[in-house]
């Protein structure tokens, strides 16, 4: 087997580990909204104890992409697209663990009623990951309009986080004994509203693999 060919056999290992991977992060962020709304702590200590998975294919996925940049010396594209593949598992990683925050956060909730519905929540839940999900198949599809439009999408989350925070405000103001709850929401939200902003970071990665661009800057 040529040496090309070989890259591009561990390179689809690299893309295809990285699906799998973005499906471990998915299922954490769903599981961690169920969690919520069920007030359900087996559920959530499952996201707490899958995130060693996904750390683990973190670690994997990196030996792998360490191991394309020795097979050969890269061409600038090779370079970008592992380059951003090793930058992209990092926020996948990141995600795990803020997904895994706020199934702590569930177990922190004493089984009383919660003192609001919860409505904007498990938007910004599905918000988030629907942007993990288009994030990486952009990077695997190369579709830049794709990866751009989860900065528009993004935008949705920082509104919904915006309500949220002034609605937790007000009950605060209107009714003290809620604020143990209250506070609560705010930090399952402020991690929502960071997963985010990795997915942003994704298709920021992708950007970058195909025009060397990210963030509007040139490499």
């Amino acid at each position: 087997m040529s040496i090309r060919k070989n890259y591009e056999t561990e390179l689809k290992k690299v893309h295809d580990d990285l699906v799998k991977m973005c499906r471990a992060v998915q299922t954490a962020i769903a599981t961690s909204v169920n969690a919520l709304i069920g007030q359900n702590k087996e559920l959530a200590r499952e996201v707490i104890d899958k995130d060693r998975d996904v750390n683990r294919m973190e670690r994997d996925i990196e030996q792998s992409c360490l191991k394309i940049l020795l097979m050969e010396h890269p061409v600038a594209g090779d370079f970008r697209e592992i380059s951003a593949a090793l930058k992209m598992i990092t926020d996948l990683e990141r995600i795990g663990d803020q997904a895994a925050d706020i199934a702590s956060l569930v177990l922190q909730f004493g089984g009383e009623k919660y003192c609001k519905p919860l409505v904007h929540l498990p938007k910004m839940a599905k918000l988030c990951k629907d942007m993990v999900k288009d994030g990486v198949l952009s990077f695997i599809n190369k579709d830049l309009d794709l990866a751009r439009s989860l900065k528009n999408r993004d935008d949705r989350i920082d509104e919904l986080f915006d309500v949220i925070k002034k609605e937790l405000i007000e009950l605060i103001k209107t009714e003290k004994n809620t604020a143990d709850q209250c506070i609560l929401f705010m930090m399952i939200a402020k991690y929502y509203e960071r997963i985010g902003d990795h997915a942003v970071n994704i298709g920021e990665w992708v950007e970058y693999t195909i025009n060397g661009h990210h963030g509007g800057e040139d490499f």
